[in-house]
């Protein structure tokens, strides 16, 4: 995917359908959340290395204590935490391989695992900025209409909570067999260095608290890989590799942000705005502006549909959150809905878990409709 994103805008700005102010202007602005990208995947490659996502599963399952339905509880919250801290393709890259190896170790079926990961890293991933690109590129929108962190947290926490709490509730719906399973608790990882597992251990936790300070996200992000960068450095030089930058990724959302630009300089905006409605108020309308931002992710994925539906959405807080309601939490029917589904997908065929589009347009088609309901609501609650 990301040569056919780094082919369409370079065709953009080459043609003239994208100014090349315009795109500088486009990359002028996404460049904190790429710095921030290429951070925090720097940090969860190198935790990886020092086993601290396979420790924190491994530890689950001992206080799962045998019952797949605690373990499962545990790595719910697991992928919440990770998403919500260490946004969603972190969940999708690390957690998922982890979980699945975990599952085939305690002979219970993978799919329980495996959906449980990508949906709450979709549906986890409304509570902070940090938790998913559109977030962070909707802090920009917010800092013009005058709402700061405080405001947007305002914004975010109750469909941010529905969202969990319904994902967790059709989950145990649709696997509530294999919850019922038992398992042989295995041993805990031994541990290869463990300066470098409490080093990082210590960055992840500490990011937490500092993207929720009003900073700009990729300072602490920025500081915590190069100390991780350093840490390695010293203990284990070997782990320092190129491929701990996702330079694919980084392609792709640019060339993505340039195509949608260009895009939208040529009439896209009014057709989006006909569609979705640029104004209105009640359930019906923010229903309208929300499945409008769903079906687009689902379409074309969930980082291009955010930024051609931004114009329509900017009049206000509320229709922002509406907007990062549709591309976070509805973007779970096809398998390129998000970035984060992709990684995901690819790490199961990694695993030899196959997951074919009808079983995740089925599975998708019952939850995306009740979590963008229910989210929706828990909006309006406020």
């Amino acid at each position: 995917m990301w040569w056919l994103s780094a082919l369409g805008g370079l065709v953009a700005v080459a043609t003239g359908l994208l100014r090349p102010g315009d795109a500088l202007d486009v990359i002028e602005r996404i460049a904190p959340v790429l710095v921030f990208l290429v951070a925090v995947t720097v940090i969860a490659g190198l935790a990886d290395a020092a086993k601290v996502f396979e420790v924190a599963a491994r530890e689950a399952a001992h206080l799962g204590r045998g019952r797949t339905w605690r373990l499962w509880l545990l790595v719910v919250i697991l992928a919440t935490a990770l998403t919500v801290v260490l946004s969603l393709d972190t969940c999708a890259v690390l957690l998922t391989p982890v979980v699945l190896a975990m599952a085939r170790q305690l002979d219970i079926p993978p799919k329980l695992f495996a959906f449980t990961t990508v949906w709450l890293a979709g549906t986890a991933s409304l509570l902070l900025p940090v938790s998913n690109l559109t977030n962070l590129l909707a802090l920009h929108r917010f800092d013009q209409l005058g709402l700061g962190l405080r405001d947007y947290l305002g914004l975010s926490w109750r469909p941010a909570i529905a969202a969990v709490v319904i994902t967790v509730v059709v989950l145990a719906l649709l696997f509530h067999r294999d919850l019922r399973r038992t398992y042989v608790v295995p041993e805990t990882p031994g541990l290869d260095d463990k300066v470098l597992f409490w080093g990082s251990a210590g960055v992840c936790i500490a990011l937490g608290p500092a993207f929720v300070t009003g900073i700009q996200v990729a300072i602490p992000a920025s500081i915590g890989a190069v100390a991780l960068v350093v840490l390695f450095a010293v203990r284990r030089r070997s782990e320092l590799t190129w491929a701990l930058i996702p330079w694919q990724l980084v392609i792709t959302v640019v060339g993505l942000f340039l195509v949608v630009g260009a895009l939208t300089a040529h009439g896209l905006e009014g057709l989006l705005g006909s569609i979705a409605g640029t104004h209105g108020q009640g359930l019906a309308a923010d229903l309208r502006l929300t499945g409008t931002a769903a079906f687009g992710a689902n379409a074309v994925d969930n980082l291009p549909a955010y930024l051609a539906m931004e114009p329509v959405a900017a009049a206000n807080g509320h229709r922002m959150m509406l907007l990062l309601i549709g591309v976070n939490c509805g973007c779970l029917l096809t398998l390129w809905g998000s970035l984060a589904t992709l990684l995901w997908r690819d790490r199961c065929l990694a695993a030899g878990v196959r997951i074919s589009w009808w079983s995740f347009l089925w599975r998708g088609l019952v939850l995306t409709p009740i979590v963008l309901i229910g989210t929706v609501l828990a909006l309006n609650l406020g």
